[in-house]
């Protein structure tokens, strides 16, 4: 499934993206590049300890943030699938920096949307929590809204060939 595709994972440093890239390179070496996009520069590094380069020719650290929809273009060239797993997840943060929020799980996910309908990737997985399921909290509900846009962004693409599909994980 993989063989010969360019994999994206936005979040790539945080512990779903490492576990993503572990599973991919034991499973899938004939991937063709995985690149792992993260905002956090100090998180790259230690990833890359990991991971270095020089062992896992297909891995490539881009810095980023789903906030900035120019530098997602940027990185999505070439790309055939996202795994879209960047997100403000702690609930408590959320409640108290609500707008931060908003901006990371709903915007970023717009932006990951569009960026996708701009660079023709074929492929978007967007990774969604137990706590989508009739929310009680703003992350949650940031986490639900995101969903609904991916699968709505389906109806949008227009002749575009990508498919948006969202996968739901518990705790």
């Amino acid at each position: 499934m993989l063989k010969d595709k360019t994999v994206l994972i936005t979040g790539g440093t945080g512990s779903l993206g490492k576990a993503l890239t572990s599973h991919i390179f034991k499973h899938y070496s004939n991937i063709k590049k995985l690149i792992i996009l993260s905002r956090d520069e100090q998180k790259q590094f230690q990833m890359a300890q990991e991971f270095p380069e020089t062992q896992f020719h297909q891995i490539r650290y881009f810095l980023g943030d789903v906030r900035d929809e120019a530098r997602l273009v940027r990185a999505f060239q070439g790309v055939d699938i996202v795994i879209h797993a960047a997100a403000m997840k702690h609930v408590h943060l959320a409640e108290y920096n609500p707008d931060e929020c908003i901006k990371t799980n709903i915007g970023g996910a717009e932006n990951v949307i569009k960026a996708a309908l701009e660079t023709n990737v074929e492929r978007v997985v967007a990774l969604s929590t137990d706590k989508a399921c009739a929310p009680i909290n703003l992350y949650g509900a940031t986490k639900l809204t995101s969903d609904k846009l991916f699968i709505a962004a389906n109806n949008i693409k227009g002749a575009k060939d990508v498919r948006f599909s969202v996968v739901r994980y518990g705790n």
